[in-house]
């Protein structure tokens, strides 16, 4: 969508809500590199120091990150998610995967009651991508074929609270997970998925509880 001319005060927050609107709509997608600072000043209309004041902002809410000599880039698409990555950045890493672990644990657990056909062709599907990444030994795939098989899991619980905060709290968490995994898979370090996947399918809800819960069980320090 084109940007336009700021024309009436205050000029800071009118250029801060169409940056904004920039990320939330996809135009700018997480990970990329937002236009030039010269490039911003001719769209908006406005000065260097008022566009500047915006971005430091949207730095603050954690949307965007200025990269010295390399430029500005998108780090999320809405506060929540910004929000979540500063504060597991300083959280124990205990204390994330225990809350990781309740939501993990509640969304197989409504999977297993609510899934629907569809839920259950997407699941296997989401869960052949997570064991080819680890059968190629592609550690940087297999977390996100991980990070994708448990969003799936989370979509098939219906509630669509459990699913927004999933996929804020996942998205944030996956940098933790870059970092637990390194830069290669380890045999010994294998968790199979395919037991909660049959449990969502077969609708026990207990069994894929117990199933969730022990997947974490990687980053415990207790």
């Amino acid at each position: 969508m084109p940007l336009h001319s700021a024309a009436r005060t205050p000029l800071v927050d009118q250029v801060i809500a169409q940056l904004r609107e920039q990320i939330s709509s996809g135009e700018w997608p997480v990970g990329s590199k937002i236009p030039t600072e010269p490039d911003l000043v001719a769209a908006l209309g406005v000065g260097r120091n008022t566009l500047r004041e915006a971005v430091r902002a949207l730095a603050h809410l954690g949307l965007l990150e200025s990269r010295q000599g390399a430029g500005t880039y998108v780090r999320a698409d809405n506060e929540l998610v910004g929000a979540v990555r500063r504060r597991l950045a300083r959280a124990e890493l205990r204390d994330a995967t225990e809350v990781r672990r309740g939501l993990e644990v509640e969304a197989a657990r409504l999977a297993a009651r609510r899934r629907t056909a569809d839920d259950l062709t997407a699941l296997r599907a989401a869960l052949a991508a997570r064991d080819e990444a680890w059968d190629a030994k592609d550690a940087q795939l297999f977390v996100e074929t991980d990070a994708r098989f448990h969003h799936a899991v989370a979509a098939c619980s219906h509630n669509a609270m459990l699913i927004e905060l999933y996929a804020d709290f996942g998205e944030a968490l996956r940098d933790v997970l870059h970092t637990c995994v390194g830069g290669e898979v380890r045999p010994d370090e294998y968790l199979s998925h395919t037991g909660l996947v049959e449990a969502i399918a077969a609708g026990d809800e207990d069994r894929a509880a117990v199933e969730a819960a022990t997947f974490l069980r990687l980053f415990d320090t207790t």
